[in-house]
């Protein structure tokens, strides 16, 4: 099944000159869902994560499931105001400034290993920041894992310290 297929482009969205990766057609299909936490999943019972980390917001969608699937907890790292408690705050650049996430400071404890999902890789500005977060909580990131990569914006480069894994390359 070539999941690529189930992306479809949506020109000048979320404004003109991007092209955004909708992945709701993925989503409508059980198939194509099953076949890709199938992909992401694989190989990862062996490294003994304790924590799925996924970004905000369709980072969630694959991040639960497979959490599920491996049998761990699930920990989500969004944007800020969003999160009640005690977080801990990370920025990142953008084209044009910078933005923040954070996360809860006690969901991943001293020593955890910890999988971050998010949907794609771009510029990997927020991968790295959710990453850098995680390690400010005492974790380590044992696997970064996307569902598609955009190679030509070179997002591995900031993640060049972590096993990385990305089902599609566009």
């Amino acid at each position: 099944m070539d999941l690529k297929n189930y992306i479809s482009d949506v020109p000048d969205f979320p404004k003109e000159g991007i092209i955004f990766k909708d992945i709701s057609p993925l989503l409508a299909s059980p198939e194509a869902t099953g076949h890709a936490l199938e992909l992401l999943s694989k190989g990862l019972h062996d490294i003994k994560a304790t924590k799925v980390v996924g970004i905000e917001s369709r980072g969630f969608l694959f991040g639960t499931l497979l959490a599920q699937q491996l049998g761990l907890g699930f920990v989500p790292v969004r944007k800020p105001g969003k999160l009640p408690g005690n977080v801990l705050r990370e920025s990142y650049a953008l084209e044009y400034g910078t933005d923040h996430i954070e996360i809860q400071a006690d969901r991943i404890k001293q020593g955890e290993l910890v999988i971050v999902h998010d949907d794609i890789l771009a510029t990997g500005g927020t991968a790295s920041a959710a990453c850098r977060l995680i390690e400010r909580c005492g974790g380590k990131v044992v696997q970064c894992n996307f569902l598609m990569e955009l190679g030509f914006l070179n997002g591995r480069e900031k993640l060049k310290n972590y096993a990385l894994h990305s089902l599609m390359h566009i």
